[in-house]
Order: C-alpha cells, then structure tokens, then sequence
C-alpha cells in the first residue's frame, strides 16, 4: 500500500456555488448558460469568476469538459466518462455507452503513474437526417 494520502480538495465559495450548479444540470453545459443558470438563481457571480472557477475546477478533476466541433466548450461534473457521437452539420450529439479505451486508462495510469481523472471520446460525422440532406 502506498504512503501517499492525496490531499482534501478544498474549494472557494464560488467553487462550491459553481458545483451545486453543476448538480443541477441534466446534461453539460457552456460556462455562459452555467452562468445565465446561476444569475437566474439569484446568484450575482460575475462571468469571468465562473470560468476561473471552472478552470480551477477542471484542473482539480471536480469538473470535465467537453469541447464542441464548433469550439464551444461543455462542462459537467466529472462523475463518468462520456462518449459522443456528433454531427459536425446540425450538431446534434448522441451519447454512446461502450468504451474500448478503458483497458488503456488503467495501463496509462499505472505504466506511467499518470493521475487520470476522466477521459472523453468522440466522432464526428454526419447524422442520418444530415446524411439524407447531402445526398
């Protein structure tokens, strides 16, 4: 057994307005509709904190993101890892459940004692209704 205890995770308030936000939300969402969520709420967090504090959250392993084929970047608790498919046309996204790349995560993980929160994986390409456009 290893003698490394890793640390409590402590976080700001804002931190932890952010997280109850988070929890809130069925699906990943952009910092900005994060933060309309919150001001909705009443909460008077400003748009630049949310993102620092999404930053920092993100780099604790709190919080994953996701980005976009058109840039724009998702986040949501990091609970699972979550798989997509997308539609680089309309931008519909389908979650999908199996993931081959787990077997990997832990060789990555132990071969080079690298701490892995999460992980995602994407495809894009062209929906069916997409498909049926450009044909």
């Amino acid at each position: 057994m290893s003698p490394f205890k890793p640390m409590a995770i402590r976080h700001t308030r804002n931190q932890e307005r952010i997280l109850e936000a988070l929890q809130n939300q069925e699906q990943a969402i952009s910092a900005q509709d994060l933060h309309g969520a919150m001001r909705q709420a009443g909460s008077r967090i400003g748009l630049a904190t949310v993102y620092r504090a999404l930053e920092a959250l993100k780099l604790d392993g709190t919080v994953q993101m996701r980005t976009l084929s058109n840039g724009e970047s998702l986040y949501s608790l990091a609970q699972e890892d979550r798989h997509h498919l997308t539609c680089l046309r309309c931008g519909e996204s389908l979650p999908i459940e199996q993931c081959p790349v787990h077997e990997l995560e832990k060789h990555l993980n132990d071969s080079h004692h690298f701490r892995i929160f999460y992980h995602t994986l994407e495809f894009f390409g062209l929906c069916d209704k997409c498909q049926v456009v450009s044909s």
